[in-house]
């Protein structure tokens, strides 16, 4: 049995780091980590020009501990009135590699998202031709539709019709959580990739519910069956360059998560790569992590792999129950849970 595990320094494709007081406490998780990270637009007010992205990622650079070595990638909030133009002169600045795609009302701070999807079409025939990723939180937001079947509904109804509109535009179907997203992913052209998160390799939606409701575990899109865990584990596990690793983790305190209309995002960061690994070596496939975590996602967005290493050693130890967050707490991914990766620091 392996007792310490060598990858090359893995990326984060899909992470919310906040802003404020909140993200000088969670950037120091992702940089302790990952060599790079692709960061959520997501703010209030959402971050929607160049201008803005390129002041968010000082923000983020000045959080990073003296010492580490971490690099901010940008992407722009898409809204019903994003100016294409912003979108050329996001080609031109190599720190912005996407924009993303919100449906409006689908998840924390979309109210700005978009509204209808042809409302788009000049802005993605201009990421086409410029080469930049549509990255996008595949869920239909109709009252009529069911909340576990948003997904299997967005992909059928809009992402479809899309990439047959526009089949020279890169698309990342991110923190993908059934089988027919993997299919979907899996069927098209390369592309079209997928992001994977910890807690959708991990749990099913029992964990929302297990000897009580359980908030932490809830995120969007949320937890689906045991039979969706396993088509992800089998994409994420099966060395098929489409699927990379992307965390979604969104941290929120704990007062806002445990209240009577709590907020949606799971904070992995703490522990994110021990979790993957986690999950890796339930499905006997540990071998595969270095190419998930540290490979595809950098081959996707055309950038060189790190050459940089990390480290895991076997060594069982317990997730903190609770973080310390500028006088509030933060409540990790996992917590009070017992791990048997450790990342050597």
């Amino acid at each position: 049995m392996a007792t310490e595990l060598i990858l090359p320094q893995p990326d984060d494709w899909h992470v919310h780091v906040r802003d404020g007081a909140l993200l000088n406490t969670v950037v120091p998780y992702s940089a302790r980590q990952f060599a790079r990270a692709l960061i959520m637009p997501n703010l209030q007010p959402p971050v929607t020009t160049c201008e803005q992205a390129l002041a968010y990622r000082q923000r983020i650079l000045a959080a990073v501990p003296s010492g580490q070595s971490f690099n901010p990638l940008m992407t722009l909030y898409l809204t019903d009135h994003t100016d294409p133009l912003d979108i050329t002169r996001a080609a031109l600045n190599e720190c912005i590699l996407a924009a993303k795609l919100y449906p409006a009302g689908a998840t924390t701070h979309s109210e700005a998202g978009v509204t209808a999807i042809e409302r788009l079409d000049p802005v993605l025939d201009t990421l086409q031709e410029q080469g930049l990723v549509l990255c996008v939180h595949g869920e239909v937001t109709d009252a009529d539709v069911d909340l576990f079947d948003r997904e299997a509904v967005f992909i059928d109804r809009i992402l479809a019709p899309l990439v047959r509109r526009f089949p020279a535009l890169k698309v990342v179907l991110e923190h993908i959580t059934t089988r027919e997203g993997v299919e979907f992913v899996r069927d098209s052209s390369g592309l079209i990739a997928a992001t994977i998160t910890p807690q959708h390799l991990l749990y099913n939606r029992n964990a929302l519910f297990r000897g009580g409701l359980r908030p932490h575990y809830y995120c969007l899109p949320v937890l689906k069956r045991e039979t969706h865990r396993q088509a992800l584990l089998e994409a994420a596990t099966s060395g098929n360059p489409k699927f990379f690793l992307g965390t979604d983790s969104a941290p929120h305190r704990r007062q806002d998560k445990e209240s009577a209309c709590g907020c949606a995002g799971c904070f992995s960061a703490p522990a994110a790569l021990e979790l993957y690994a986690e999950a890796f070596e339930h499905a006997g496939a540990l071998d595969q992590l270095a190419g998930f975590a540290s490979h595809y996602g950098a081959d996707f967005y055309g950038l060189a792999r790190n050459t940089a290493t990390v480290t895991l050693v076997r060594d069982r130890w317990q997730v903190p129950e609770t973080l310390p967050c500028n006088g509030d707490t933060l409540i990790p991914l996992a917590a009070g849970e017992t791990l048997s990766w450790r990342l050597r620091d």
